[in-house]
């Protein structure tokens, strides 16, 4: 079994800072890729950033320059520092991992979702 689990969404003020974590854990082998999607209420879900295991990261561009993704192999845990925070980028942010698990089967998981609100 594999659980992504979230923390650090909240409520904040244009213009703030939030740093998201997401914790994997169980039976891990081996992480590929991390992400960070969220999705808005009434919008499809969308990729917001996405980091390899050797470190290279992609961004949306609506965040580039604003949002940093890292993440910690040694603990199996991803990042998202956002600062200079829109209204806009209120939504449910959710983590994704893709991997190997201890059987050496590659499988996508998510966790259940952080809230992030941005007030004007």
């Amino acid at each position: 079994q594999v659980q992504l689990v979230e923390s650090g969404g909240g409520l904040v003020q244009a213009g703030g800072s939030l740093r998201l974590s997401c914790a994997a854990s169980g039976s891990i082998f081996s992480i590929t890729v991390m992400a960070w999607y969220r999705q808005a209420p009434g919008k499809q879900r969308e990729l917001v950033a996405v980091v390899f295991r050797g470190g290279s990261t992609n961004y949306a561009d609506s965040v580039k320059g604003r949002f940093t993704i890292s993440r910690d192999n040694t603990n199996d845990t991803v990042y998202l520092q956002m600062n200079s925070l829109k209204p806009e980028d209120a939504a449910v942010y959710y983590c994704k991992a893709d991997l190997f698990d201890s059987s050496r089967r590659f499988g996508t998981y998510w966790g259940q979702g952080t809230q992030v609100t941005v007030s004007s």
